[in-house]
């Protein structure tokens, strides 16, 4: 076998192998921690509003909630209120979601009790969507968090479409409910592939 034949087998061993590499490399998050300095009614870097009336806090610090940081130094907290708004935060993912994949994101919870009158527990829905804030399917949900320590929950789902955008939305318990609550965030992990999923390949 000549060197110039050796070379071209090579090259082609390296670009299956950058293939497979780009296809599970994880889809990531800016800020997933959401780092900043603390304040009210302040959009965490990199973020931005997906519902009418979202202005998330970076805490701890304001509204005299003192939980403890999960990751880093802050957290966003999201509420929803009497009137039944709610607060929505999302962001570009660095790559798509791909149709039909398995993929699993983890991510810490919590909740305030002590949140200036936004006491209620609440759940954190998951949507992915194509474009900026669009809802197009409903990833994950929570159950209703109402412990006061960060836990770190994991979920696994598969998009019906590409999508290019996460969406973090607070929500109510089911039925007919609007109150004031609260639900904390921190230390969003990139997407990654399921490990089964990955496996299989």
């Amino acid at each position: 076998m000549t060197a110039f034949r050796l070379f071209l087998i090579a090259c082609c061993c390296l670009g299956t192998a950058g293939s497979a590499s780009a296809q599970f490399e994880p889809a990531r998050l800016h800020n997933a921690s959401f780092e900043g300095e603390p304040a009210d009614a302040t959009m965490p870097a990199s973020w931005h509003a997906c519902a009418p009336g979202t202005t998330p806090d970076i805490l701890p610090g304001p509204w005299a909630v003192t939980n403890e940081p999960y990751d880093g130094d802050t957290y966003v907290g999201l509420i929803t209120r009497f009137d039944g708004s709610y607060e929505s935060i999302g962001q570009r993912l660095s790559r798509p979601l791909k149709k039909g994949e398995c993929y699993t994101i983890r991510l810490a919870l919590a909740h305030s009790p002590t949140y200036y009158g936004y006491n209620g527990p609440l759940k954190l829905r998951i949507y992915g969507g194509a474009r900026k804030c669009r809802q197009d399917q409903l990833l994950a949900e929570s159950p209703l968090i109402e412990h006061t320590d960060f836990r770190v929950y994991e979920f696994e789902f598969r998009p019906e479409k590409d999508l290019h955008y996460l969406i973090l939305e607070a929500f109510h318990q089911e039925g007919r409910f609007s109150y004031m609550g609260n639900i904390l965030i921190d230390d969003v992990q990139p997407i990654r592939i399921c490990q089964r999923a990955f496996r299989q390949n």
